[in-house]
């Protein structure tokens, strides 16, 4: 067989930033690369509902670049849908995996038994998208593969999963098919990381797929400790308490530690800290897990989890807000979407003393990009609240490269791809980041659509 019946099914974060899915068809076997949820706007979210447009029992297996639900929260859909084949990933990469899907259904069930005892929705009766049955069956499919080693998946295609910062387990992709080389560099790391190690750098690309979150942006070099003590301590003089929305991978346990930092220097108040989000509290055990992934001592990461109270019972939360002294409140979702912060954002959002601090990228169309774009009100469970607290926002904690970094991630190919797709981006950055390429690089690059179809020659 050869190249030329080579076909690419862009089947999310294509002209969009979220929703992470490519189908590879060799002829003779079909490939995807992630299976991620679609977030954000309206009309992305209720595509998850939709068949894709391709016959999912025919898919052999699933690459995995990382454990987000951006790349893996469709996977219990993919199942119900007629999948069969293994979901393969690193072991740090399905525990995460396991986790956030277990998680995303609990809320899921969860929110339509609240939808339906409050009638706040317009679906009669409302359903989740999947249930906690449907994540454990896709969990069944699960089987890891090992970092930096090429593995031969059938005759002429083999892969390799390679060290990519970014959160815990997270990967770039390669995967050789009849001699061309597919690179897929799923979400980037940054170059200098409080707790993961620098990325690799691919070495040969024939066809690459590089992310452009933050393709047409370069992040702020602000001293990190010092304006996240100037946000703590300003909270603190006014009475307040600090929330703060976050990504239970990764973004929590840099925040926990950045807090604790800052607690051990005497650099902020003593005042209670608290980590509310179960999903959170798992993650924390795959740190403890997997030692070699990232780059926490052990003795750190103790202490670090020993400062914070760690919340487990919802009744717990509720004692939290009844508490009228000042605290630090981090809670799930990190863009606001869902989970534990919206119950404290109910309660604190109107107050002038409370401070929001969002600490990630916030998509289109969720409550933390309206936020971060002045929103003066927020809808929560079919009600608005105003928003009277202040928004901060601290965009230099990102675990997405940014512009340089992306490109410094390429700097190593030594070919010339024949074709470069700019992906996982909204269309401005994605569209920036293309032109930038071509300037640095001079290769052609290809900003492709949602469910378009491309040849590889």
């Amino acid at each position: 067989m050869n190249n030329d019946n080579i076909t690419i099914h862009f089947l999310g974060a294509a002209g969009t930033v979220t929703g992470s899915k490519y189908l590879i068809d060799t002829g003779d076997r079909k490939i995807m690369i992630d299976c991620g949820l679609f977030q954000g706007l309206k009309e992305l979210r209720l595509k998850n509902w939709d068949y894709l447009p391709v016959n999912v029992a025919e898919i052999d297996t699933v690459l995995l670049t990382h454990g987000h639900m951006d790349h893996t929260g469709y996977l219990p859909r993919l199942v119900k849908m007629g999948f069969k084949g293994s979901i393969l990933a690193t072991q740090p990469t399905l525990a995460i995996a396991k986790i956030i899907l277990l998680d995303s259904a609990k809320i899921q069930e969860e929110y339509a038994e609240q939808a339906n005892k409050e009638g706040f929705t317009k679906h009669n009766p409302a359903e989740p998208l999947y249930t906690i049955q449907d994540a454990e069956r896709a969990i069944d499919h699960f089987k890891s593969l090992p970092e930096g080693e090429w593995i031969t998946l059938y005759p002429e295609i083999k892969v390799r999963f390679q060290y990519n910062g970014h959160i815990i387990g997270a990967t770039f992709i390669e995967l050789d098919v009849h001699g061309k080389r597919f690179v897929f560099s799923g979400d980037i790391g940054r170059k200098e990381d409080l707790l993961m190690r620098p990325p690799k750098k691919p070495e040969r690309a024939d066809v690459l797929f590089i992310e452009s979150t933050y393709g047409d942006k370069v992040h702020p070099i602000d001293n990190l400790e010092e304006k996240l003590k100037a946000i703590v301590n300003d909270t603190v003089e006014k009475g307040g308490t600090l929330i703060i929305p976050s990504f239970a991978v990764e973004r929590t346990q840099t925040l926990m530690y950045l807090l604790w930092q800052l607690y051990e220097k005497k650099a902020i108040p003593d005042i209670p800290m608290i980590m509310d989000s179960p999903m959170g509290a798992n993650v924390l055990e795959v740190f403890h897990n997997y030692w070699d992934w990232h780059k926490l001592p052990i003795d750190d990461c103790t202490k670090m989890c020993n400062t914070f109270r760690v919340v487990q019972e919802y009744k717990e939360t509720w004692e939290i807000i009844d508490n009228k002294n000042s605290k630090i409140i981090i809670a799930g979702s990190g863009m606001i979407s869902g989970g534990r912060v919206l119950t404290y954002l109910q309660q604190y959002i109107g107050r002038p003393e409370t401070t929001v601090l969002l600490a990630g990228f916030q998509t289109e169309g969720t409550r933390g990009r309206k936020l971060l774009e002045g929103a003066r009100d927020i809808k929560i469970y079919g009600k608005y609240y105003p928003v009277k607290a202040k928004i901060e926002n601290l965009q230099v904690l990102s675990a997405h490269a940014d512009q340089t970094e992306l490109l410094d991630w390429m700097s190593e190919i030594k070919n010339t791809p024949e074709k470069v797709f700019i992906v996982h981006g909204e269309a401005t950055s994605a569209k920036v980041f293309s032109d930038k390429v071509t300037e640095t690089y001079g290769w052609n690059c290809t900003v492709p659509q949602l469910y378009s179809i491309e040849e590889i020659i």
